[in-house]
């Protein structure tokens, strides 16, 4: 068993470490509020990566198959939920809930 010294100095080490890394953020993140560069791709990057998730995820969806339907009605159902109310939390439990409605019964296997 170690002594008590050795002990103490490990948690101390630790807490040391963790405080540091719980502050570095902050700390970091202080000069990048000023930026024009973090405020420009604040506006650009949330429909960008929307848009990418959507490539990643309709990438190998077969369209001529019959099961494509619920995924392409779900996504319908999210944009014209999001046009029609611009309301992110609706258009995602709202596209959400068409697709598992689907999936579940009506192409289910």
């Amino acid at each position: 068993m170690p002594d008590t010294r050795y002990a103490v100095a490990a948690v101390l080490v630790s807490a040391a470490v963790t405080w540091a890394l719980r502050a570095l953020p902050f700390a970091a993140l202080t000069p990048l509020r000023t930026s024009a560069t973090v405020q420009y791709l604040s506006t650009r990057m949330p429909a960008g990566v929307m848009l990418i998730l959507l490539a990643y995820c309709l990438r190998d969806l077969p369209l001529t198959h019959v099961g494509a339907l619920a995924p392409s009605a779900a996504l319908g159902t999210t944009v014209g939920l999001h046009l029609w109310r611009r309301n992110a939390l609706l258009s995602i439990l709202g596209g959400t809930a068409v697709h598992v409605v689907l999936t579940s019964t009506v192409f289910s296997r």
